[in-house]
């Protein structure tokens, strides 16, 4: 993992939505915190049951993302994220095992922010932090009312 470039910072402020309530100043501060990862297509980036350390925004390329079921080697396909989608929020926020595995689909960019990071930035800068949190909960909102719709047309 490399450290996030400002211009990074910049271009995601308008395409990721967890970003949409920092303004100028906020993304200032943010390179500290994040760092930038390139992963290959066809890499498997975590597996259900690793140990959660970071959250990740894409901001380039796709992830599909699946879910063991009870029939042993078998896995539903929960999605298929692409710019703009953050992946694996849930397991930070909860300190618990990775729920899902994620593997690329092609080759994607990443901006990466470590569960010592969320902390840091939490603690160091709480306005900021609570920002980026309400950001965080518009996107995984949005992606929970789009599964709502997405069951309700199968029914």
């Amino acid at each position: 993992m490399t450290d996030l470039p400002e211009n990074v910072c910049l271009r995601v402020k308008g395409e990721l939505a967890a970003f949409r309530f920092l303004n100028d100043e906020d993304m200032e501060d943010l390179p500290c915190y994040f760092g930038i990862r390139e992963i290959p297509a066809g890499t498997t980036i975590w597996k259900e049951g690793d140990p959660c350390d970071y959250m990740a925004f894409i901001i380039a390329g796709r992830l599909e993302v699946k879910k063991e079921t009870e029939f042993a080697g078998k896995q539903v396909l929960v999605g298929v994220y692409s710019k703009g989608a953050i992946a694996g929020e849930l397991c930070i926020l909860e300190g618990h095992p990775r729920e899902v595995t994620a593997v690329a689909l092609e080759d994607t960019t990443l901006i990466v922010l470590t569960r010592t990071n969320f902390d840091r930035l939490v603690w160091e800068r709480p306005a900021l932090g609570v920002k980026f949190m309400k950001g965080i909960l518009l996107t995984v909102s949005k992606r929970l009312r789009r599964s709502f719709d997405r069951l309700a047309a199968i029914f």
